[in-house]
């Protein structure tokens, strides 16, 4: 993807057009193709297309993009990863092992991050939780994107931090749960099965309606532009969200480990 960006960056200068320019030829979002450039968004094949058109690139943006592997994958910066979350107008997160990061408080943060192996510096742990800090703007924004949740139980059971660090953060999920442009449900523990046994995984919709995935992993972090692979992940949490309990019944389960504190 970042490969197929530069090519595209090198032909637009070429050219001799701007950005913005060849974003107005295309009738497309001022920032769309420097996201591309960038690596941050894929390149969709009727727009490489109508690029080869423009800028004279004789099928090679397309046939970049007809030979992509259907999984994009790269050590994804975090700068990179929180541009497109910023810019996102739908953000469906599932997480299995810890609350996401758009919900976590400062405590609980600076305690998972503090858990690392190999161990941040301090001035390093003190950054990263800032940064994770700001990504919470987002939940206040005058125009918040549309967020749903879903997450399983034990990442609300486990006392991450000790039992004050625990409390507040369930506390503001509770809080968090209220808010208008926001979904929060809870999987359960008592469910024989369901559609995330194979990890946590957000989907994205950006501001041109574009839809992406992203996971992490111990082995590294992944980007799903692929159509096929988002669908089945669209697929995965649209029955996770039938899979867990409701939207009240979350908040009364949280009410429950409130209470149990």
């Amino acid at each position: 993807m970042r490969m197929l960006g530069r090519q595209l960056a090198a032909a637009r200068r070429a050219a001799g057009m701007s950005q913005p320019e060849l974003s107005a030829e295309l009738n497309l979002n001022g920032e769309t193709i420097a996201s591309i450039e960038q690596g941050r968004r894929p390149l969709k094949l009727d727009i490489a297309e109508r690029c080869d058109e423009l800028l004279g690139t004789k099928g090679m943006l397309a046939a970049g993009v007809s030979n992509l592997p259907e999984v994009d994958q790269f050590p994804l910066w975090a700068e990179e990863y929180m541009d497109q979350e910023g810019e996102a107008i739908a953000l469906s997160w599932y997480d299995a092992l810890v609350v996401p990061g758009l919900l976590q408080t400062e405590p609980y943060a600076r305690a998972l991050l503090s858990g690392r192996i190999p161990s941040y510096d301090a001035d390093e742990l003190q950054a990263k939780v800032e940064a994770r800090m700001r990504r919470r703007e987002i939940l206040r924004r005058k125009e918040p994107p549309t967020l749903s949740f879903v997450i399983w139980e034990p990442a609300l059971r486990w006392p991450n931090g000790g039992r004050e660090t625990h409390l507040e953060q369930l506390r503001f999920l509770r809080e968090c749960s209220e808010l208008p442009d926001l979904s929060l449900q809870i999987l359960p523990l008592d469910r024989p099965r369901h559609a995330g046994d194979a990890g946590p995984f957000t989907l994205l919709e950006t501001p041109d309606h574009q839809h992406l995935a992203y996971a992490e992993s111990q082995r590294g972090s992944q980007w799903v532009s692929d159509p096929d692979e988002v669908s089945i992940l669209t697929r995965k949490y649209a029955m996770l969200r039938t899979q867990a309990l409701n939207v009240e019944d979350s908040q009364c389960l949280l009410d429950r480990l409130l209470g149990e504190q």
